[in-house]
């Protein structure tokens, strides 16, 4: 497959701290046979001599704020953009085992599906390109692994991205990669990585942690390390970007084991893997992908309450990146099942997934300040979720 890396087995242990207290190995590439000085293979990166991992920053407590002004460069790039299709996952099946990408126009006109997975395989966590000619999303079969694959906004040309490693590399047990998500400009896919034994108690494998890479697969980097220190502690999974490429906004989820247990928060870290720090109270259960406003100056995401995925209660959020002036775009409480959300790209307005409870999951569009809430999708027979706005075609990059 395109960019796939082929990585020799290896006993030798070897890290690499940057210097300078706090901050995180970044630096840690995956450059297969051949590295340069510094740079160490992704099948040497051990769990066995793990390096210290910096303790998160929270972000300042939630408050009431005024909402900061918008850069004048991303307002004016926001106001420039045209706004495209929404992609999204369906179920194909009733027993939901199967699922696909579509695309639909904002106005609810014109769905149909962009993907064909074979039957018992799940393709999801679409993101659009920046320039909306390319859909990423990740792939995985009843007996095959996540993998990250990428498809034409016309439906042509869907082929996977990596694998990173070869399975019989020494930290490729268990390996998934997902939720890949590109940069402002398009040079990059951050996506979420897991690898390592399983822990029945705590229902969680043993690492994961954010990477990033080309759109070709190839100059994979590990970009946090949240859990290498705490191994079954977690889920670092849905990165998404600020629009000027210097921050990623991304979801943990504590396992059984984790600290607290069982819980969920967003979190923020640089594009260069410092600065990590936790954006939301874990007492609000934020969590799946989230999504800055083109104009930098919001982030909205989804709340879930304690008990299983599907229970009601939880809403829409919007927060400063600096973690004030967290307020509810949608009416609490909630006796609905709220998805992830997303922002257009002229900032205007927001998709996101509703669902009743026990009822089927539909997309649906609003204002940006919660207003004006209409139904995209009616499939009571499918379950679309996980909308993600693209740009239309042609239009001007930042």
């Amino acid at each position: 497959m395109t960019g796939t890396q082929q990585l020799p087995p290896t006993t030798t242990a070897r890290t690499r701290a940057r210097a300078g207290a706090g901050l995180l190995l970044a630096g840690a590439l995956l450059t297969g046979c051949g590295a340069e000085p510094g740079e160490i293979p992704l099948s040497e990166i051990r769990a066995e001599t793990p390096p210290a991992t910096p303790t998160p920053t929270l972000a300042p407590e939630p408050a009431v704020a005024v909402s900061a002004p918008p850069d004048p460069a991303l307002a004016a790039a926001a106001s420039a953009r045209h706004n495209g299709l929404i992609v999204g996952r369906v179920f194909l099946t009733s027993d939901r085992t199967t699922s696909a990408v579509f695309a639909i126009a904002p106005d609810g006109s014109g769905a149909h599906q962009l993907t064909r997975p074979p039957a018992q395989t799940r393709d999801d966590h679409p993101d659009w390109s920046p320039d909306g000619t390319t859909v990423a999303f990740d792939r995985a079969g009843a007996d095959s692994a996540g993998r990250i694959w990428t498809i034409g906004a016309d439906g042509e040309n869907a082929h996977q991205v990596g694998p990173l490693c070869e399975a019989s590399a020494p930290d490729c047990t268990n390996e998934e990669e997902v939720t890949p998500a590109f940069s402002p400009d398009g040079k990059q896919i951050a996506f979420s990585r897991t690898w390592g034994s399983t822990d029945p108690t705590a229902n969680q494998t043993q690492y994961s942690d954010l990477y990033l890479m080309s759109p070709d697969g190839t100059n994979a980097q590990r970009l946090t390390f949240l859990t290498n220190d705490k191994p079954y502690s977690g889920l670092v999974t849905d990165p998404t970007w600020s629009p000027d490429g210097k921050q990623l906004a991304f979801s943990y989820r504590t396992s059984a084991t984790g600290q607290p247990a069982n819980s969920r928060a967003l979190y923020v870290v640089n594009a260069d893997g410092t600065g990590l720090r936790r954006l939301t109270p874990w007492e609000l259960r934020a969590g799946d992908r989230a999504s800055w406003s083109p104009d930098g100056t919001q982030i909205v995401f989804t709340t879930y309450p304690a008990g299983g995925d599907n229970t009601p209660g939880g809403g829409i959020y919007t927060v400063h990146p600096d973690g004030t002036a967290i307020g509810a775009l949608t009416p609490g409480p909630s006796d609905v099942v709220y998805g992830a959300a997303a922002y257009s790209p002229d900032g205007t307005a927001i998709a996101f997934t509703q669902a009743p409870v026990n009822g089927s999951a539909e997309l649906y569009t609003m204002k940006s300040d919660g207003s004006n809430v209409a139904p995209l999708t009616n499939s009571p027979d499918h379950w679309e979720s996980r909308p993600n706005w693209g740009t239309a075609v042609g239009t001007p990059r930042d």
